[in-house]
């Protein structure tokens, strides 16, 4: 009798060692944001809205580790490295920009580490093939974008549009997936530039692109860094239309831009137009929900179109991670593996920046309910229709 009721005493002690081990078992979340430097404006919004993130993913307790790149890729990566090896993180959420995700491939592959990117371009998870299996990321594609964008264009009579675009990753995304979609719907590109983000200067390029007579001009950049181009060619009387992509959807480039942004035509996902969106848009919800309990720590007028994508990050994680904990346990190679895979099985997912359903071809998961057209009246972001 006494020895079974030790052994009834044992399992018990064995079963609350297992459940405190369970219940004790953090999710470390490694962050790689460009808080600093030419994409900061970016980093910052993106780092506020994780700063709103619960405590808890899925029941566990989440430890959120925070690293600035200044805005660098050979930063990013060495980042990255400390959090996989050092830190030991479930996930990799980040980086901001295109050559620092592309350069985080190598890391997060080797140690089988899901990473979730904010960036624009859809090249980080497209092909998914190799070591894009291991990204993910939250922005709309530059597809999408382009798409939609191209869709108004045509609508309203643009035949000829002039292209200046960052000479980096994402400007190259942006050429090649704009042409796409140009040359479906019969709009020519008859003049095609490009520029740094840290120049001071876009005058020869801005020339080149009127003597081309277009019918409208397409900035392709991210930040602070797009109102440049666009100030040149309110100086030197360009009168047509003047489009952007979604990477302006900052208070900061209207700031900035002031009366020279006013009117500019770019797409955009539902948090930037949340007040303005159609009454049955299946985001709205979630969307101004968002948007306001931001701008109430923030500040009004404070949300971006990168606030809501970290913002969705935590639903993503939340989803994921629920399945995940069924095969694993935090800290091991086995969950990373098992979260990778559960990030692919997302359904129906309702964000701030629209609606998910992943699948193994698939580590975006937006459709076209995530992609809107905008326009900036009045200072504003503003839904327009097509």
């Amino acid at each position: 009798m006494t020895s079974h009721k030790n052994r009834l005493r044992g399992l018990a002690a064995l079963g609350a060692l297992l459940l405190a081990t369970a219940a004790h078992a953090d999710i470390k979340v490694g962050i790689d944001l460009s808080s600093t430097g030419p994409a900061a404006v970016i980093g910052i919004t993106s780092k506020n809205a994780m700063l709103m993130w619960p405590a808890t993913i899925a029941g566990q307790k989440a430890d959120y580790i925070f690293l600035d790149d200044a805005s660098d890729p050979g930063a990013a990566v060495r980042n990255i490295r400390k959090l996989i090896n050092e830190d030991h993180v479930d996930v990799i959420v980040g980086p901001n920009i295109t050559p620092a995700a592309m350069a985080a491939l190598d890391p997060v592959a080797e140690s089988q580490t899901p990473m979730i990117t904010l960036i624009g371009s859809a090249s980080v998870v497209e092909p998914q093939e190799g070591k894009k299996v291991w990204a993910y990321k939250m922005a709309q594609t530059d597809s999408a974008m382009a798409d939609v964008m191209t869709r108004y264009m045509s609508n309203h009579n643009v035949k000829t549009v002039g292209f200046i675009g960052f000479a980096d990753g994402y400007g190259e995304s942006w050429l090649n997936e704009f042409s796409k979609f140009a040359a479906l719907r019969h709009i020519q590109l008859v003049a095609t530039e490009r520029y740094n983000r840290t120049d001071a200067s876009v005058t020869g390029q801005v020339l080149k692109l009127m003597a081309a007579k277009p019918d409208a001009i397409l900035i392709a950049g991210a930040g602070t860094p797009t109102v440049l181009p666009q100030r040149t060619l309110i100086e030197r009387g360009f009168k047509g239309p003047i489009y952007q992509t979604h990477g302006i959807a900052t208070p900061e480039f209207i700031k900035l831009g002031g009366k020279d942004v006013e009117g500019t035509l770019f797409p955009t996902q539902p948090v930037v137009v949340a007040r303005t969106l159609p009454a049955d848009h299946p985001a709205k919800k979630a969307a101004l929900a968002f948007a306001n309990d931001y701008e109430a720590k923030y500040g009004a007028g404070s949300v971006t179109q990168f606030a809501g994508d970290a913002a969705g990050v935590y639903p993503r994680l939340q989803d994921a991670v629920t399945r995940a904990l069924k095969t694993a346990q935090p800290g091991t190679q086995a969950f990373r593996v098992a979260l990778r895979n559960e990030l692919e099985h997302a359904h129906e997912l309702v964000v701030p920046n629209g609606v998910v359903n992943t699948s193994a071809k698939d580590h975006v998961g937006l459709d076209q309910r995530a992609s809107v057209m905008g326009v900036i009246k009045n200072g504003k972001f503003v839904y327009l229709s097509q």
